[in-house]
């Protein structure tokens, strides 16, 4: 495993980016289509799904980006430098992070947080078992 990883600060910015660009354009269309407003749209299983949805599917077509890490030029990398699979975006998405976090009451989110600041390898728990890392484009 030869890799530069990506650390918080970037990862952050990455993800703020992705849910702005998922949450305002759909939150303003739900607004739209039933009058209520935004915040009710926030807290619903659908945009849960949709932004899940988006987080797993498109690293698979776009080799491991979404937009904002293309736009930090970081992305989503096997440990084995393998192409990304399903299982792996199932592993890492659903399971390491929405799944575990809903099971932990957000702790596993927390103890992520801390890991990528503070590993060598700024792997978090999704990576793990997810078996992938974020790294630096090469």
């Amino acid at each position: 495993m030869n890799y530069s990883p990506a650390g918080f600060g970037l990862r952050f910015f990455a993800d703020f980016i992705d849910f702005l660009l998922v949450s305002l354009p759909l939150g303003l269309l739900f607004a739209l289509l039933t009058g209520d407003g935004l915040t009710s749209f926030g807290t619903g299983w659908t945009y849960n799904l949709i932004y899940l949805l988006y987080l797993t599917l498109l690293p698979l077509v776009w080799n491991g980006y979404v937009v904002g890490k293309r736009m930090m030029k970081i992305r989503i990398m096997r440990v084995d430098d393998e192409p990304l699979t399903f299982k792996n975006m199932i592993l890492r998405e659903v399971v390491g992070k929405f799944l575990l976090s809903s099971v932990t009451f957000g702790i596993s989110g927390l103890v992520s947080l801390f890991m990528v600041i503070f590993r060598e390898d700024k792997r978090a728990i999704h990576d793990f078992i997810g078996g992938t890392y974020v790294g630096y484009e090469y």
